[in-house]
């Protein structure tokens, strides 16, 4: 367990800009911060980091938080996990003690698994530079290949005895689970228990913060019917599709340079870093997936991939760019010359040699698609016209409308042929792409002439599906935890200004009126603020975005964050907070109002479903009596239509 104390020493030296900035590109926007979401995929940047709050929050997918929010969603982190993690970084000590069997057992099994493969990373490296089989084998294998000691450290390379089980007996003496090493993948089950990357060189693979989450394993052996590359399997740390090899080294180059180059193995990406291009990442000889180009979004809007100059290259090549350009980025690409790899090309260059070749070769997705299609069609008019239309494929699946139109216009020019057919083209394979997904998302077939059918729209829902009371309540969390000691000036029943503090006004009508938050961990924040305002008169803001409870510390900081205040649209925020503190005397009144009309209505509803009820049973007594109810609750609603002027449903 972490103390109180160490805890409040984590929170107070997280900087929220500082550890977002770790994982996502930030620009400055007025007087917070901006990058695109790390949490889902979007063409706006709509994250964004409060420093004056401590706070990030994306007004997209809605995830967001404090600094220990953020890495505990973003890292799959438990929350002491978390907390641990912020202390590394900002160096602040935690004392704990050696733990028990049983503490170990209750441990999560996330958090189990990375301390095995963070073990296993350690032992790997420390038997390629220190056993004798390790520097016989495994440390000349890389000698031979070019990559020297500063490598070797940076990637954290190592190599795994051939003896059968060296590693996991280690890992056994050592407390480890033999379950846990099976399911990461380090160790298997024959006859008898023994290492999955026995005799082969190992290539930790990192994720964003560092930790060791799996492992490549090349086998030195040369014959065919041994597989050449060894992969960890998926396990809860490690989900290949969205895993990039290198990305922890890379990624402050791929910032910096504002470009990440994409190859496909891990000693591409060796070798090229000693070549001295470090912002690099490869897709570890699997195809190239959504999730991975996503994890290059965060740092740069800008790929170039280098594939082989064979046959196979060309055809991923074709295949990637696509990809890439459906995730909104601009795609360039390099063909390296016939028979060279980037591993063996980078071996054979000077950095300056190498640099020059890379730059003079770079060619954007449209030039390099057309030469290479044409020059399989020559003047053939059909394949001409099928070269067209791949490439208006590849367009139509750029996002952004004023890319996609100079792409044309380049199209057009290259192919010889009008803007406006090329336009027309691009908007079928758009159409065709919007209700393919609408197709597969919602089970809505093509659009087609069909019989037009009444909609049952459910009242309680807003236009995007949101519970109508879930909204009002979010909206007086917000105004009692931002602007609890706010003073509202409020007509009383005798038609008087009378003066209240925001807090005392909420409290004050809802419990007067005894209504309850229908969400439970709003009611739940709910009463800790009353609590909390009975005994000091005030309420704290941090004390809820820094609450021991990550759910809500979470769910607060989601509350605090205003959509206006934080708003990508402005630069001047502070002067929309302004005008909203200005306008509480009326916004709040506002809310309260629709809030108990529409609890009025859900009354009115369930009375009126309570007395069908009753009828089939012919109960008259309760009948009367909740008929009475309904009348009343009628009246109410009359009442609350005259102050909101408008027809309670």
């Amino acid at each position: 367990m972490i103390d109180q104390q160490t805890i409040g020493k984590i929170l107070d030296a997280s900087n929220i800009v500082d550890v977002v900035g770790d994982f996502v590109t930030l620009k400055k926007r007025g007087v917070n911060y901006i990058g695109s979401c790390p949490f889902h995929n979007e063409k706006t940047p709509s994250f964004t980091v409060s420093p004056s709050k401590g706070i990030c929050k994306c007004f997209g997918c809605g995830a967001g938080g404090n600094s220990v929010n953020f890495i505990m969603e973003l890292e799959n982190m438990s929350y002491p996990e978390a907390l641990k993690y912020l202390a590394r970084k900002y160096n602040i000590p935690i004392e704990e003690k050696e733990l028990s069997e049983e503490e170990k057992d209750q441990k999560s099994k996330n958090e189990s698994l990375r301390i095995i493969t963070d073990f296993a990373g350690k032992y790997f490296n420390e038997s390629l530079l220190k056993s004798d089989e390790g520097t016989a084998i495994g440390l000349s294998y890389f000698k031979e290949r070019g990559i020297n000691h500063e490598i070797i450290n940076k990637f954290q390379l190592g190599y795994c005895p051939n003896s059968g089980s060296a590693f996991t007996d280690t890992a056994l003496k050592n407390g480890y689970k033999e379950d846990l090493l099976i399911e990461i993948g380090l160790s298997k089950k024959g006859h008898s228990l023994f290492d999955f990357f026995k005799g082969r060189v190992i290539f930790p693979i990192h994720n964003l913060s560092g930790h060791v989450i799996a492992f490549g394993g090349r086998t030195l052996q040369t014959s065919k019917k041994i597989a050449k590359y060894f992969n960890s399997p998926e396990s809860p740390l490690y989900h290949k599709s969205d895993v990039l090899y290198g990305i922890f080294q890379a990624k402050r180059a791929i910032t910096s340079t504002d470009k990440c180059f994409l190859v496909e193995g891990y000693t591409d990406v060796t070798s090229l870093h000693q070549a001295g291009i470090e912002n690099v990442v490869a897709s570890s000889g699997t195809a190239l997936t959504s999730g991975q180009i996503r994890l290059i979004k965060r740092f740069t809007d800008n790929i170039t991939i280098l594939y082989d100059g064979d046959a196979a290259g060309i055809k991923a090549a074709l295949k990637g760019i696509d990809l890439v350009l459906e995730q909104g980025l601009n795609v360039r690409v390099v063909l390296l010359p016939e028979g060279e790899d980037p591993d063996s090309f980078a071996r054979s260059q000077s950095q300056t040699s190498l640099m020059e070749y890379l730059n003079s070769q770079e060619t954007d997705f449209i030039h390099f698609k057309s030469e290479l299609l044409l020059k399989d069609a020559n003047n053939d008019p059909v394949k001409r016209a099928d070269a067209t239309r791949s490439i208006v494929d590849s367009i139509s699946k750029v996002p952004d409308t004023f890319l996609r139109n100079e792409y044309v216009r380049t199209t057009a020019l290259i192919m010889k042929i009008g803007e406006d057919v090329l336009n027309n083209e691009v908007r079928k394979r758009i159409h065709k792409q919007i209700e393919k997904a609408n197709h597969q998302q919602f089970n809505i077939a093509p659009s087609e002439p069909s019989i037009p059918q009444k909609t049952v729209k459910n009242k309680d829902l807003d236009k995007f599906g949101k519970d109508y009371f879930q909204i009002f309540e979010e909206s007086l969390l917000k105004y009692l935890i931002r602007y609890s000691n706010n003073n509202l000036d409020i007509e009383n029943d005798l038609h008087e200004l009378e003066t209240k503090t925001v807090a005392q006004y909420i409290f004050d009508e809802l419990m007067i009126d005894e209504i309850n938050f229908t969400n439970e961990i709003f009611a739940d924040i709910f009463l800790i603020a009353f609590e909390q305002h009975r005994k000091t008169g005030s309420i704290n803001q941090q004390f809820f975005i820094n609450h021991s409870d990550p759910h809500i510390s979470k769910v607060s900081s989601d509350i605090i964050a205003s959509k206006h205040e934080l708003s990508i649209l402005y630069e001047k925020q502070n002067i929309i907070v302004e005008q909203e503190s200005q306008k509480l005397s009326e916004l709040i009144p506002n809310v309260i109002i629709n809030y108990k009309s529409r609890s009025l209505s859900k009354l009115s509803k369930d009375l009126e479903i309570e007395i069908r009820s009753l009828s089939e049973e012919n109960n008259m007594n309760d009948i009367i009596e909740c008929m009475t109810k309904l009348a009343k609750v009628r009246s109410a609603i009359k009442q609350m239509s005259k102050l909101t002027n408008r027809i309670i449903p």
